[in-house]
This record gives structure tokens, sequence and C-alpha cells, in this order.
């Protein structure tokens, strides 16, 4: 039997301008949101969409992910990026266990965060709210991890450049 494991699946964020950002966006039931509302934390604003297979395969690595660290250290943001109707949305999100918030935006190629030229694309805000990488495709918590310790390390550090977690494929 053969089984390939995605350490960092295809996840390579790239740095992006440094600099401030915020959005205000209702939740699935209706609630304004805005990203400010997670200061002092690590915010994985995630764009993806019901119908889109990465989008769903990414999910539980990131209900992990939130869940490991909402109460600490970072958060998880999914933006449904799609014209869909909110019972079918509220209904999808339950029968994931998607526990992070699930914010309302319709498609878009640019949001405050960027651009978003295909789905799944991931934004990560630091917690003084600087958009610091981007990645198109599909992430994993692993990856997430990872780059949250190489910033731990480099904390402090001006350092600036592309971010970059290796993909690691194992097979057995």
């Amino acid at each position: 039997m053969r089984f390939v494991i995605f350490l960092a699946g295809l996840f390579s964020l790239a740095a992006v301008g440094a600099e401030k950002v915020d959005f205000t966006l209702p939740d699935i039931n209706g609630n304004k949101v805005s990203l400010s509302d997670y200061r002092g934390k690590w915010v994985v604003v995630n764009y993806w969409a019901t119908w889109c297979p990465p989008c769903l395969e990414e999910i539980p690595e990131l209900v992990e992910f939130h869940e490991k660290h909402k109460d600490k250290d970072a958060v998880v943001l999914g933006v449904s990026f799609e014209e869909v109707n909110e019972d079918y949305l509220l209904e999808f999100v339950e029968s994931h266990f998607m526990s992070y918030p699930v914010l309302r935006m319709d498609p878009a190629p640019r949001t405050e965060l960027g651009p978003v030229m295909g789905l799944p694309t991931t934004y990560i805000i630091s917690p003084t709210g600087e958009r610091i990488a981007r990645q198109e495709g599909p992430i994993t918590g692993v990856a997430l991890e990872a780059f949250l310790e190489r910033k731990r390390t480099q904390q402090g550090s001006t350092q600036a450049g592309p971010v970059r977690v290796r993909t690691a494929t194992m097979t057995r």
C-alpha cells in the first residue's frame, strides 16, 4: 500500500508588503466581524468556496489548527468567497464541523488583503495587524505550525523576503 503524506502541502508563503490591513465582513449569522477584532494574535484568513475540492480538503487541518491555537496565539477566519444561499452555507459549515468563524464575501479579483486569483487563497496577518504572507493553493496545519515557529524564532527581526516551507513527500 502506498501512502503519500504531504508534510507541508503546497505551502510556500510569499512575503507580501508588511502593511496594516483591516476589513469588516458579516459572519454566517449576520454579525459584523473585523480583522482588527483579533489584534494580538496571528490571523490565518482563508478564502474558500463550498465547490472547491482543495478547499474542502484543508478544512479539517484549519479546524485542528484553530482549535489548538484560538485561546493562545492564533485564529483562523474562513471567508466564503462565493454567492451561495445562506441556509446552504450554514448547513455546510455545521456538517464540516468548522469551528472557526466563517465570514461571507461575494467573489472579487481583489480584496482588502490583496488579490484572490484562485481558491483557496490564504493570507497571514501578524498580531500587529500587518499582512505578511500570502499562499495560493491548499495549506496544511503542519505548514502553518512551521511558519509560526519560524516567526517566533525571528521575533524582533526586521528581516524581509520570502518565507518558504518545504514540501516533503514520503512514500511507503
